[in-house]
């Protein structure tokens, strides 16, 4: 037996939305980092002659943070929550001057504000006492 229509409206406004908020949050973080892995290239395999090319340099270093960045760009063109994002490239050495540098576009306005545009989502996690400090 089907329910009737105010048993759906009543089921759409009352149930637990949590898990499949949380779903679509790690769907839409998973294609940020495909569509970073798109515009980038995929980092060469472990193992590979390109791989051991680049071993002891700065260049997959530089890969990975451009990888971050450019996901945080990503993300906050999409209206994701950039937190986690942010933790890691500050965790990794991302300066603020670096975070703060985004082209001028509808998805993502340029300011020159640095921390204070993360303030709202930063200030529990971060601190600027150093350069790249973290907490």
């Amino acid at each position: 037996m089907l329910p009737d229509r105010l048993d759906l409206v009543d089921l759409a406004l009352t149930v637990d939305v949590t898990a499949a908020a949380a779903a679509v949050q790690v769907a839409a973080v998973t294609e940020a980092g495909r569509q970073a892995d798109a515009i980038l290239g995929e980092p060469p395999l472990p193992g590979s002659i390109e791989w051991h090319a680049e071993d002891g340099t700065d260049l997959p270093v530089e890969r990975q943070r451009a990888w971050q960045l450019l996901q945080l760009r990503i993300g906050l063109g999409a209206g994701l929550d950039p937190l986690p994002t942010l933790v890691g490239l500050r965790r990794h050495g991302a300066t603020w001057e670096q975070i703060a540098q985004r082209p001028a576009s509808p998805a993502s306005p340029r300011t020159n504000a640095g921390p204070g545009r993360w303030a709202r989502c930063s200030t529990a996690t971060t601190t600027t006492t150093g350069t790249n400090s973290v907490r």
